[in-house]
């Protein structure tokens, strides 16, 4: 037998046990590093249609909550009823700063130059994105019929994004739905549940006074017409139930679409 400081490093390690320690170790580096290109690969080959698949989904939720989808509906065809705009959280004006179609306000949130950090932040989200995205759905005579506005704010174990959709008043609720969180299955998930979202339509957000008075909570309360402006909270789950409180009423007040909303009622927008 040839010498085994004679042998190359190949014939060496074959040369091993097939239980020995080295020989398992390689083998198992070897196989991590080919499963790991191969994932890699598949990502990267894979992220343009995730992407598409994402704003597809996104398209879907801002149907939905605007009463636009059936299933089986052309996606495509029907967004094309929805005019994307964007919006200066500061002034409640539209601006042009970046094209509506693309911009991604998560993304602006978490960028310190085009967002500010939130010391009184009910809404826990720490980060408010300068401009945001709202979408308009026209009638025929191009008259505005609805109004959908993101909303994201903290549960119990996530953050919820979801959608608010208003009639042409800017007052009066036309629908809710999220379509972004972690909440407990049959409890803060409630929040999907077409019964509870069916208490949204409707709804009022602002009281005579101008101030935002839809809540979510156990009780109506009392004063005139208070049922106008109530949500039954979500059994078993506080805090996720405060939560959709707290981001309704940061993004329906004077931080957050309040000012567009009466910019746009009073044709300034």
């Amino acid at each position: 037998m040839e010498p085994a400081q004679n042998m190359g490093l190949w014939a060496r390690f074959k040369a091993l046990p097939l239980d020995s320690a080295p020989r398992t170790i390689t083998v198992a580096v070897v196989l991590c590093l080919f499963c790991s290109m191969i994932v890699s690969g598949a990502a990267v080959m894979l992220r343009p249609q995730q992407e598409l698949n994402k704003a597809l989904d996104k398209k879907v939720n801002i149907l939905k909550v605007a009463g636009l989808y059936e299933p089986g509906v052309d996606v495509v065809e029907a967004y094309e009823r929805v005019e994307p705009r964007l919006v200066d959280l500061e002034t409640g004006t539209f601006t042009d700063i970046a094209d509506p179609n693309t911009y991604d306000q998560r993304a602006a949130a978490n960028d310190p130059t085009m967002s500010v950090a939130l010391d009184d932040d009910p809404a826990s989200i720490k980060r408010q994105a300068k401009v945001a995205s709202v979408y308009l759905i026209r009638n025929e005579a191009g008259a505005i019929e609805r109004i959908i506005l993101p909303v994201h704010g903290y549960g119990l174990w996530s953050t919820l994004y979801g959608f608010v959709a208003l009639e042409a008043d800017g007052n009066e609720v036309y629908g809710l739905r999220f379509y972004d969180h972690a909440e407990t299955p049959g409890l803060g998930a409630e929040v999907d549940n077409p019964r509870w979202q069916a208490q949204w339509p409707g709804k009022k957000i602002y009281g005579e006074d101008g101030d935002v008075r839809i809540s979510v909570a156990k009780s109506a309360g009392s004063g005139p017409n208070a049922q106008d402006y109530h949500i039954d909270s979500l059994s078993g789950a506080t805090l996720t139930s405060r939560g959709v409180d707290n981001l309704i009423q940061f993004w329906m007040g004077e931080r957050g679409f309040k000012p567009f909303l009466e910019n746009l009622k009073n044709g300034d927008a």
